[in-house]
């Protein structure tokens, strides 16, 4: 696992997602599964997100509010793909107000497939974006 050297701060979106992604989002932070002991920090603020997890297809309502929350995070950032609709647009794909996976909008670092992913995996995804977020600090900062 990387070395971070400061916590980094996970910040969750809901696209338009059923709610079963949530919900698993949610119990990675119960004490069962403790996302925080990976040094973890759960934030509303982009402006402070390190880690932008976000669930469900992105539809054309929340397309400029995605871009926006993405735009607003500081550089370097990773994104995490939760669940199959997150990823693909999942069954929702085909319908007509869904753009498809989070990729149509904005860079997707890491893919979590499920439906719905389970806490296991997303926790093995945001442990890779930890990895991902260090590599991206570290080429930053040698750029600088």
């Amino acid at each position: 696992m990387a070395k971070v050297s400061k916590s980094p701060w996970l910040m969750h979106y809901d696209a338009s997602s059923c709610n079963g992604c949530d919900i698993e989002v949610l119990a990675c932070l119960t004490p069962v599964y403790d996302i925080e002991r990976f040094g973890i920090i759960n934030t509303g603020d982009p402006k402070q997100a390190d880690i932008l997890l976000i669930t469900g297809g992105v539809n054309t309502q929340n397309k400029a509010i995605v871009e926006q929350i993405y735009s607003q995070m500081p550089n370097p950032k990773v994104v995490v793909a939760v669940g199959i609709c997150a990823c693909t647009g999942g069954v929702f794909k085909e319908c007509y107000n869904i753009l498809g996976g989070v990729d149509q909008v904005i860079p997707v670092d890491i893919y979590v497939p499920g439906c719905a992913a389970r806490p296991e995996s997303i926790i093995d995804g945001v442990v890779k974006a930890l990895d991902l977020l260090e590599k991206k600090n570290t080429e930053m900062k040698n750029k600088a």
